[in-house]
């Protein structure tokens, strides 16, 4: 569940944007922040995306754009899934999931 960020947490740098520059100085505690600044309650679901977006980042060295995003709660939630992306980040997949995921803002996508 969203716990309250450790004001003490130490934010790495970030884009004029607010997206991390370098995605492997994100932690929890970051995404908490990161969340926080986009008036995100992370639960559950949140960071079932936001783990899914990190391992899909560690073994691509890219972000997972939204269909993989979908495709990965099509498991978990059946045809549901994509409404349920944009209903637990409803400002875009690009402007809050992959932000809270300590993503660097992908170049060729839109922030919608």
């Amino acid at each position: 569940m969203n716990q309250i960020p450790n004001p003490a947490t130490l934010m790495p740098e970030r884009d004029a944007e607010g997206y991390l520059v370098e995605p492997g100085d994100w932690n929890e505690d970051v995404a908490r922040v990161l969340a926080v600044d986009e008036d995100v309650q992370l639960n559950d679901d949140h960071w079932d995306v936001i783990r899914f977006m990190r391992d899909y980042y560690e073994e691509h060295q890219v972000a997972a754009d939204a269909r993989f995003v979908i495709k990965h709660l099509e498991a978990r939630m059946g045809k549901d899934a994509r409404r349920k992306l944009f209903e637990l980040f409803p400002y875009g997949h690009v402007k809050q999931t992959c932000k809270i995921s300590g993503m660097r803002r992908p170049r060729a996508w839109s922030t919608g």
